[in-house]
């Protein structure tokens, strides 16, 4: 009986655990974007957002999550992720993420679009390849207002 109430609960907990939301490794070269469908092959440039459900959207570049984010206000997000960009393939919170405008660096979609896990690192791409640094806020209402973005959180 003892072995039996163990078992249940390590099956229990199990279940539980996968249902935690969690971020996803994005496949190179096989996975598509959920917003333009486009094949995503950038690991400087890609973004992931997870709801709380544990639903996982992959981006190919930050414009594309940031107008899914807007259309998509009503939903509970437990993750929105971008990659760094002097790190491919590690992720950064999107909303404490630093982000550089520059046309001297070029993204996929044609923003010229770049996340960078510091103001620092942002401020010194920013000094070598000149642009316009951004926080999140401040970033979606520009991509908006630059007609960039169709859609954003913040409207």
């Amino acid at each position: 009986m003892k072995r039996q109430r163990i078992l249940l609960y390590l099956g229990v907990l199990a279940l539980l655990n996968a249902c935690t939301p969690s971020p996803k490794p994005i496949e190179y070269g096989v996975d598509k974007c959920a917003y333009c469908t486009m094949t995503i092959v950038d690991r400087q440039h890609a973004a992931e957002v997870v709801t709380d459900k544990g639903r996982v959207y992959k981006f190919d570049a930050i414009e594309c999550m940031v107008n899914y984010l807007g259309q998509e206000r009503e939903t509970n997000f437990a993750f929105r992720l971008v990659n760094d960009f002097n790190a491919p393939g590690e992720w950064v919170d999107a909303t404490t993420a630093h982000y550089l405008i520059s046309p001297n660096l070029p993204s996929p979609m044609g923003a010229y679009l770049s996340a960078f896990a510091t103001p620092e690192a942002a401020r010194e791409m920013q000094a070598a390849k000149g642009g316009e640094v951004f926080e999140w806020p401040a970033l979606n209402r520009h991509l908006k207002k630059e007609g960039i973005v169709r859609f954003s959180e913040f409207e």
